[in-house]
Order: structure tokens, then sequence, then C-alpha cells
């Protein structure tokens, strides 16, 4: 996913060239929407209050899967949290192409749960920040 050297996150401000193996990417219309990660891709996704916009206008949405730096289709990925690896902003949603791919990570990193991107949650993405949401 190539970014813009001046793009930042809209949910966090934090300027995205600088971590290149994070990117995620919306497309909603003809604006193109970069985040440092799929946490923040996903609070930008699922917090329609925060981050207003029309979900139905969404032609793409891409993230980084973590072994091969390739641009994969977000709805698609399977996504490992609780590892011990972080990303730019803390505990991440770590994408990748293959479950297969993400339950050799899982082991290797200590992660504690596979999940496909329509039932990531809300409260999971909040519980990355340690935030309770009900």
């Amino acid at each position: 996913i190539e970014v813009p050297v001046k793009a930042k996150c809209p949910v966090c401000g934090m300027f995205i060239a600088k971590y290149p193996k994070w990117v995620g990417l919306i497309i909603v219309g003809d604006k193109k929407y970069y985040f440092d990660g799929a946490k923040d891709m996903m609070k930008f996704y699922i917090f329609d209050a925060d981050f207003p916009y029309d979900r139905n206008e969404i032609s793409m949405m891409k993230v980084t899967d973590f072994y091969t730096l390739e641009g994969i289709t977000a709805k698609e990925a399977f996504y490992v949290i609780g590892s011990d690896v972080y990303g730019p902003m803390g505990n991440e949603l770590i994408p990748f192409k293959t479950h297969e791919a993400a339950k050799n990570f899982m082991n290797d990193h200590r992660g504690t749960e596979i999940v496909h991107f329509d039932k990531i949650t809300a409260k999971m993405v909040m519980a990355l920040d340690g935030i309770e949401y009900e």
C-alpha cells in the first residue's frame, strides 16, 4: 500500500509513512484514508458517531499482511489479537492473508485469538487499548 509522505491517520494523527509494515487504507468515494494499523482502521470503520461518513460508499479496505507486507483485502484477512508483537499504537490487530499464517504467528508470538473481519467488535478493539467498552 503506497502512502503519501504527509498522510496522517484520521484516528490518532500519526504520520503513516513512518510505519509501512502496519498500513491500512479505506477508500470512501474519491477520498483515501490511511491508518497506522488495523486497530485504528477498525475504530474508523466501527465508530460511526466519532467518524461520520457513508459506509456504503466504501470502495476499498486494505491492510498489510504482517509477513509478506502485501496489501490484502481487509474483509478477507485473519487477525491475531493478544500477541507479544506491538504496532505503532501498542496492542494491535495483526493481519494475515491466510489462516495458516495467522495460526503460525499466534503460536510463535503468544496470540490469544484469531478473528475474521466480520467478528471484530467495538469491545474487542477498545480492549486492545485497555479500555472496557460495552
